[in-house]
């Protein structure tokens, strides 16, 4: 089944509606986070929650870093850590691909929001080559197995995949390189995978198919329109939130 086809892209909120909606689940993910984080009482009582770790991935210029401001706007600083991952360092390169993640994954009543993770492998590491065929190949089953070790433990993990329209996304670019103050976001790599946009396209619905599971789904997120997208962000977050306690 191919899930980037099914993406309904026309289904847009008109900006009031969003506006509002994301504001009402800002508010519910604050509680949510506090009641988490042990610093008000979940059925007369203080304690750590269960730790709560968002993943994002997506299209280059598909909002990602819009939707995770919005996702932390409402959050103390000291209750959420933000991390974000490139290209693994040569250090980093002579571990298991996993290696560099675990010190970033929270603990019992915290919080962390992955800007790109170690789906890298079986995205941009197997379309640029940076892996062999065996090694991204078994990632799929190495990836899920992490997951639901920590699911395991009790993390509640919350993937997205920002889907954009190559159409979009083109906008996007020519956006950023007219603004010179966001013109630093736009790199001659951004324009080399939009190439490779069918290759990626392949990667992204092997990876969607093979690593969803039950202790970690994907959410796959129409991004063309950022303020639907951010809604959704947010109120998927404090659904899972709310489904695991």
């Amino acid at each position: 089944m191919k899930r980037l086809a099914q993406v309904d892209q026309g289904a847009v909120l008109p900006r009031d509606v969003a506006q509002r909606r994301l504001t009402q689940a800002q508010e519910r993910l604050l509680r949510l986070r506090l009641t988490l984080g042990g610093q008000i009482p979940a059925g007369g009582d203080r304690k750590l929650g269960p730790p709560l770790c968002v993943v994002f991935e997506g299209w280059d210029a598909s909002g990602k870093g819009g939707s995770i401001k919005r996702l932390v706007d409402h959050l103390d600083p000291r209750h959420v850590r933000v991390a974000q991952f490139a290209a693994p360092t040569y250090d980093e390169k002579r571990h298991h691909f996993l290696w560099r993640f675990w010190p970033v994954l929270p603990g019992w009543g915290g919080m962390t929001v992955l800007d790109r993770s170690w789906y890298g492998r079986v995205l941009v590491e197997r379309v640029e080559g940076f892996a062999t065929r065996e090694q991204w190949t078994r990632a799929y089953d190495e990836i899920a197995e992490f997951e639901r070790t920590l699911a395991a433990e009790g993390m509640i993990l919350v993937k997205f995949w920002l889907h954009i329209s190559s159409k979009e996304q083109l906008r996007r670019f020519e956006s950023r390189s007219n603004d010179p103050l966001r013109s630093w976001k736009l790199t001659d790599e951004d324009w080399r995978n939009r190439k490779k946009r069918s290759a990626y396209k392949e990667a992204i619905e092997d990876m969607l198919a093979r690593t969803d599971h039950p202790a970690a789904p994907w959410t796959v997120v129409a991004a063309d329109d950022k303020a639907t997208a951010r809604v959704t962000v947010v109120e998927a977050v404090c659904k899972a939130i709310e489904a695991a306690v």
